[in-house]
This record gives C-alpha cells, structure tokens and sequence, in this order.
C-alpha cells in the first residue's frame, strides 16, 4: 500500500470573493462557505472567523479540529462518512498544511469540548494555537442535547468536516510543494534486511466506551464500540479512515486533525528499514464491561504474536476506566514476550500527588506520561472571545466548574479563567507531538 500526501503550505488565510488558493494564500468566499454549512437544517446559525499564532483570542468551546484535503481520483476525504465507503490509504490526497478547520459552539459546551488561546500564556498548553485556524462558529437545533453533559456534536463536527473538503479542493488541479510517500510492503513480503531487524506493531486505544452510538470515533464510518481488535495499514489512519468522536474529555482527545497527521505513526515509518521493522497497526478498543475488556486484550496479544512482533507502542485515548484496557493491554503483550511502551496522559490530583493511572501493574515498566490532566492553569483576561466563554464554567467541560468552595467559579468577572487542564483542547496531545517536557526535582 502507497499513500503520497501533497502538501500546500498556508502562510496566510483571508476572505475574498473566491475560494481559491495561490501563492500561499488561502482565500474564502465567506458566504459561498457558509452558503454550504446552512445547507444541513440542524445548523441554525454560523459564521466564520480566522484566527493566526500570537492573536490574543480565546476560543471556546472548541468541539473538533481538521485538515482540509482533498482526495485525488475521487471519492471522499472520510470514507463511510462524508461519501462512500472506499479504501483509504492508497493513491494520492493532497493537503493544506499549516492549517485546521475548527468547529466551535456559539453557546453550548459539554464535557468533551475544550479551549483554545491563541496568544499569551495560555497559547503553550494546545498544539493548535500554532496554527492558523479557521473557526466555523455555529450554533444548532439539537436542543435535547443543549443542557446535556455529553453531547454527540453531531451536527457542527460534520458541517466541520464539509467544509475542511471544500477548502480542500481549492488544490485539486495544482502540483503540491512537497510530496510525503508512506509505503509499506505486506508483512509476509518484506525485504531480508527488514526481517532482520526488530519488528514493532502500533496499538491504537481509540475512545469508544459509550455503548450508545453516536458518541465513539468511527473507523470507515462504522463505531469503534462494534469493534474488535483490527490489523490495519498504517496509511488508512494517516488517510481519513478515522474520525474522532465527542465522548473524551479534551485534553485526552485525539482531533480527526490528530489522526490525519499521526507524529507517532510517522515516527516508526521514518525508522522503518533502518532500526526497526514496522509492522502496522493493531486498531483496538476501550470497552466498559470488564469481559469486554479481557477479550480485547487477549484480540491483541494473539495478533501481535502471531505477526511476529518483538516490541509493541500502545497509545490510550483518555484516562479513567480506560486505564484498565491501556495497563491490561500492556501486560497482555508482555506476558506474551512482546516489550511495550505505552503512551498516555495521568490523572494524578491537582496537587499531583494520586494514584497516576486507575489500574497498575508491575509488567508495565516503560510508559510516557503526556501530563496531568488535573493541573490548575490560571490564565488572564482575553481581549477577544471566540464562542461563549460562560460556557466553560456553565456547562460542564471536563475542567471547568460552576462553583468550587474555595476556588470559586472558573470563569471570573473580569474574563480571567481557571480550569484544569482536562479542559485544554486536545491538551496532552498523546498522540505524539506533546509541548511538555519533563521537570526533575
């Protein structure tokens, strides 16, 4: 399987009276944009806003962030979800890097949504303050869910998806400025020289807990709660064959854009051939009941060592219950002769001093923490709010409150903030490109 991956490099994004794209400009004809968001009945109002690194903006609530591609040949930049099911991870797509669509309420938030800043010292804690966003406001008629602490999102993280294509396309006739290729050959036809070298699989833990569909990050379109452990190609990930959901609180969240660009995937891909042999990706799940837990579990100790891997890196989306299917998974690859690294965030208080992961287990000897999603972060007044403020504290996001007895509400009278970093979008960015560095006291 061969994926080439075009990239355009955005160095400024503007509204005009075309959509296109030249000389590093992209140029959005505002209305004709929105024109398409409000074709979907459920979106009630919208609007567009550009955001760039260094404007002292607040964004909130932040419910989905995408890269806007384009799909070359045809066919749809999701598979099984903007268009119909096909096989990703082949062929050519072309991307505008530098960039991501952000779908963000104009009111309501809810557990599984986060913030953003653009500028000042709250820009270090998200990834995404370092690029140039363009943030569909928008508001629906999905009432029920409105006052609900999950909410699916549903409405705005499609019309969130819709128009990262239609910005996607303005490339479709043009040469990329850099091509990414990501080839691997079938397992069983690797070259002798790869076969000698140590070969390590990549487990995926997306969230997929709620047993209510709607919620979970969809593989081809498809629940990742129906799932069972799954062997994939590494490109299908990269490629749009992933979706992210709505049920995690945000700084364990992993974006679709998180997906799309995976560091950890493109990490063993740039040592494949050289210290190890790559084998592919082990698609697992997080289940709730602990049977469901031990089956998946057992799906892929057995895959594993039936793909001969030596070393395995096994990645957790969230924290909490899924901690047991995260340290189980590890202990299962170890008992079976695998060596692992997991990678995830830790819960360990705002003091820091708790238990880091719901379950231990002395087999798991190698994991990189990403950070503590209960840290305090204080941040100052923002001169520019994109979204509703009140939302953080209002409605119930993963690290906002309404009242706390002694640190009173996280949104105060004059704009400041404070929250936990459970709140911060896409914070602890496990996937592999973390701002965070290790303190030794």
């Amino acid at each position: 399987m061969k994926l080439e991956l075009g990239h355009f490099y955005v160095k400024d994004i503007v509204f005009g009276s075309e959509t296109r794209f030249a000389d590093g400009v992209l140029t959005i004809n505002k209305e004709e944009a929105l024109e398409m968001v409000r074709e979907d009945e459920r979106i009630t109002e919208a609007d567009l806003v550009i955001v760039k690194p260094g404007d002292m903006v607040r964004i909130v609530p932040v419910k989905e962030a995408i890269e806007p591609r384009f799909r070359v040949g045809g066919g749809p930049v999701f598979p099984g979800v903007t268009g119909d099911l096909m096989q990703a991870g082949n062929g050519r797509t072309l991307a505008l890097k530098n960039m991501s669509v952000l779908a963000v309420g104009k009111h309501w938030g809810g557990f599984q949504d986060g913030l953003i800043d653009m500028g000042g010292e709250g820009a270090k804690y998200s990834y995404f303050s370092q690029l140039m966003n363009v943030c569909l406001v928008a508001d629906t008629n999905e009432v029920l869910e409105q006052r609900e602490q999950q909410k699916k999102n549903r409405a705005l993280r499609w019309a969130g998806m819709k128009l990262a294509e239609y910005l996607g396309k303005t490339v479709a006739d043009q040469t990329p400025e850099e091509v990414e290729t990501f080839e691997l050959a079938p397992v069983t036809k690797r070259t002798d020289g790869e076969n000698k070298l140590p070969k390590v699989v990549m487990v995926l833990q997306p969230q997929s807990q709620m047993e209510e569909l709607g919620y979970n990050d969809l593989v081809y379109g498809w629940d990742a709660n129906r799932m069972l452990p799954t062997f994939m190609h590494p490109n299908e990930v990269l490629d749009g064959c992933i979706i992210s959901g709505s049920f995690m609180p945000c700084s364990s969240k992993w974006a679709t854009y998180d997906f799309q660009n995976y560091p950890m995937i493109k990490r063993l891909y740039q040592e494949h051939g050289k210290t190890i042999n790559f084998l592919g990706v082990i698609m697992s799940n997080l289940n709730v009941a602990l049977e469901q837990k031990e089956r998946a579990m057992l799906f892929v100790a057995s895959m594993a060592k039936n793909l001969g891997a030596d070393a395995a890196v096994v990645a957790e989306e969230g924290y909490g219950n899924p901690d047991a299917d995260y340290t189980g998974c590890l202990v299962a690859l170890e008992k079976a002769g695998i060596k692992t690294v997991g990678l995830s965030n830790e819960c360990t208080g705002r003091d820091g001093a708790s238990q880091p992961l719901v379950s231990m287990d002395a087999l798991a000897t190698a994991m990189v923490s990403t950070g503590n999603v209960s840290e305090l972060i204080q941040l100052p007044p923002m001169p520019v709010v994109i979204g509703e403020l009140e939302s953080l504290a209002r409605d119930g996001l993963s690290g906002g409150w309404d009242n706390d007895a002694i640190l009173g509400a996280s949104v105060r009278e004059d704009g400041s903030i404070i929250m936990e970093n459970n709140a911060m979008f896409c914070g602890d960015q496990i996937v592999g490109w973390s701002t965070k560095t290790m303190v030794e006291y």
